[in-house]
């Protein structure tokens, strides 16, 4: 067969599908294994293939796919020991559960819980208590200005998370994108140092833009034979492949850097000073997204006039370093 024809196979995927037989043959309970197998055929493997066809699943994705299975299992035997099965458990039994259980136990065993009432694998009347969702404040502006004083200034850092952090701070970008960024997103012609993050590509202000450059010069993971001619920003330990986004999330956590919190502050501070059309264009977000994210800040760019707005603003730089 031609090469191209077969469809692409997401590596987590494969490597959901090669830990489950494992885990299956764990479990005891012959009536648990066909259940869990049932769950993890007609729900969790449909929702990643689903989602990869949007975008590339991500080692977070991956590991709640299998962290669902685990806590459908664990809570199937839970029951057991209540003299109880999936199919005569009661509201008890499920107020019993959640009390006991954090919020992200919770999360994990809703999707498992939803999909057993609507296939009639439990009571239909069971009522399954909703998410309670809570959003973390995002770093004061203050704080993020100290956050990127200190990954400026402090040499003791390894190069690839201050140049990672920046570009967190200044342009809000979720790790999933920073890691998929290239040398050819850097753009310099001696004089001016862009970032391509959406159109038009972004300026990158001093100092910033000399430790990027700095690094570009010098990327690490760049000493085996397969990586040498790796043209990711932030290669990655394995041959090819770029930086993990968990990895790099954890890493800049030890530094002080709380990614989540981070990245809301930088937006919204982009968002209290300029439309929402020029954020969105230039950082690479969907309108939508920037317009919901400016109503939410409070900002005041709600009567900005539509239209061709692919140019920045004449001398635009994210906040923070512009002035040094």
């Amino acid at each position: 067969m031609a090469s191209g024809v077969l469809p692409a196979v997401d590596k987590y995927i494969c490597s959901f599908q090669r830990w489950l037989p494992g885990h299956l043959a764990d479990i005891a309970d012959p009536e648990d294994v066909k259940t869990i197998k049932l769950f993890a055929t007609w729900h969790v493997l449909p929702h990643l293939r689903g989602r990869a066809d949007r975008s590339p699943i991500t080692p977070s994705i991956r590991r709640f796919a299998a962290e669902q299975i685990k806590h459908a299992t664990t809570f199937l035997q839970w029951l057991g020991t209540r003299d109880s099965t999936l199919s005569s458990c009661g509201q008890l039994d499920i107020d019993a559960w959640f009390a006991d259980n954090t919020e992200h136990s919770r999360t994990c065993l809703r999707p498992f819980l939803n999909w057993a009432r609507k296939s009639r694998r439990c009571p239909q009347a069971l009522s399954i208590p909703t998410m309670k969702i809570s959003r973390r404040p995002a770093l004061s502006e203050d704080e993020r200005l100290a956050a990127l004083g200190r990954l400026l200034t402090d040499a003791d850092t390894p190069m690839r998370l201050r140049v990672a952090g920046l570009i967190l701070l200044l342009y809000a970008q979720p790790l999933t994108r920073i890691v998929q960024l290239t040398v050819d997103d850097v753009l310099h012609d001696g004089e001016t140092t862009l970032l391509r993050l959406g159109e038009p590509a972004s300026p990158v202000p001093e100092p910033a833009a000399a430790l990027l450059l700095a690094y570009l010069a010098d990327r690490d993971n760049m000493n085996t034979a397969t990586n040498q001619a790796s043209r990711w920003l932030f290669p990655g330990r394995r041959a090819g492949r770029p930086a993990r986004p968990d990895h790099m999330s954890s890493r800049l956590r030890e530094i002080g850097i709380p990614v989540a919190a981070a990245r809301g502050a930088a937006i919204r501070q982009q968002l209290l000073e300029l439309p929402a059309p020029v954020v969105a264009d230039a950082l690479g977000y969907h309108d939508k997204t920037t317009s919901r994210l400016l109503r939410e800040s409070g900002g005041t760019w709600s009567r900005y006039a539509a239209g061709d707005h692919s140019r920045s603003p004449a001398g635009w730089a994210p906040k923070g370093i512009r002035d040094s």
